[in-house]
């Protein structure tokens, strides 16, 4: 026994010399001195010697013992030593450090393009509302009365994560979220990220952001949406601006309208950057929301009409600064951004 006991002794000392973490004392510790450790299993065999032996290998057992805990009261100390050495020199803080060389931030072009659309329509008595930006298939397609067959469905425009499960595509499901919790009268609007599965090119990214718009209640009509419509774009733009309305198609609204705004370029005058039209690129879709949506989320469209729209943040963020390229939105470019 005594031999066993100086070679647990001479295995654990040498242990102890490698270690460099706390929690390895700790285990050592419990492997060695607990209830069900080496040291103690040992001991409990000290019945078997004799009257003579059992004093001597008691004493030898508390030596070691007692060297061991001391061994590792000691490699403790030091492990925690160096660590505090190491906490201490990572949280230094330079007190010579010149402050009037910290530069403030700002916000991005993005975000602060939501920020004022968000409080433009605040002025104007919406709500703003958001909602997550992985989404159903039911509220990002099927209670839009968006068909099985519509092309946004495909795997090769829309990200899915499950068969029922997909990154948003727009940020209509908060039109849907709302209408589910909510009785008319409804005016909201939602700002957010979406992603569609698109080439990235001079107007295109996988991601970018948009803003939603719905009213529902009583008697509402074409003109309340077109009236909204041309203060949203006087307020923002500057009374200069003219819009036009041409007839479209989607699937949640009927009718459905695209808005154009004349060129921030020219004027509408016509010049190259227009084609000489004097109108600028599709600002926006809109159109009254359409029967079966409302009935979709429990609200009588007999009683009950809404319009709704959706633009694109980046756009207009483009069209407002005169950005060509939207890429420099989301390349992080120092240079480009403190412009703004």
């Amino acid at each position: 026994m005594k031999d066993k006991l100086l070679e647990i002794k001479e295995k654990v000392i040498d242990r102890i010399d490698e270690i460099d973490a706390l929690e390895e004392c700790e285990d050592i510790r419990v492997k060695v001195l607990g209830k069900k450790g080496d040291l103690t299993q040992l001991l409990r065999g000290m019945g078997k010697l004799s009257k003579e032996e059992r004093p001597v290998i008691g004493k030898l057992a508390n030596e070691v013992r007692e060297e061991i805990e001391n061994k590792l009261t000691s490699k403790k100390e030091q492990i925690i030593e160096i660590q505090k050495k190491l906490r201490e020199e990572e949280e230094k803080i330079d007190v010579t450090v010149n402050r009037n060389k910290l530069e403030i931030g700002h916000r991005h072009p993005l975000n602060h393009t939501m920020e004022e659309l968000e409080n433009l329509f605040l002025t104007m008595g919406f709500s703003v509302v958001e909602g997550p930006e992985v989404e159903t298939v039911e509220n990002n397609f099927d209670l839009l009365n968006s068909p099985q067959d519509h092309p946004s469905r495909d795997l090769t425009d829309t990200f899915y994560i499950t068969d029922d499960i997909l990154l948003r595509t727009h940020t209509s499901p908060m039109q849907i979220r709302t209408m589910k919790t909510k009785k008319p009268p409804i005016r909201i609007v939602s700002t957010g990220r979406t992603f569609r599965f698109d080439d990235v090119d001079d107007t295109h990214s996988p991601m970018f952001h948009q803003i939603e718009g719905l009213v529902v209640d009583e008697n509402i009509t074409m003109a309340n949406l077109i009236d909204t419509i041309n203060t949203f774009i006087h307020e923002f733009f500057g009374d200069d601006i003219e819009t036009r309305f041409r007839p479209h198609h989607f699937p949640f609204t009927e009718p459905s309208v695209e808005v154009d705004v004349t060129c921030f370029n020219c004027g509408g005058k016509g010049c190259e950057e227009c084609h000489n039209t004097g109108w600028s690129m599709e600002l926006l879709g809109a159109g009254l929301v359409h029967p079966n949506v409302l009935r979709n989320c429990g609200i009588d469209p007999e009683k009950y009409s809404g319009f709704a729209f959706g633009m694109g943040v980046d756009r207009i963020t483009m069209v407002k600064h005169g950005i060509d390229n939207i890429r420099l939105l989301y390349d992080n470019d120092k240079r480009f951004l403190k412009q703004f």
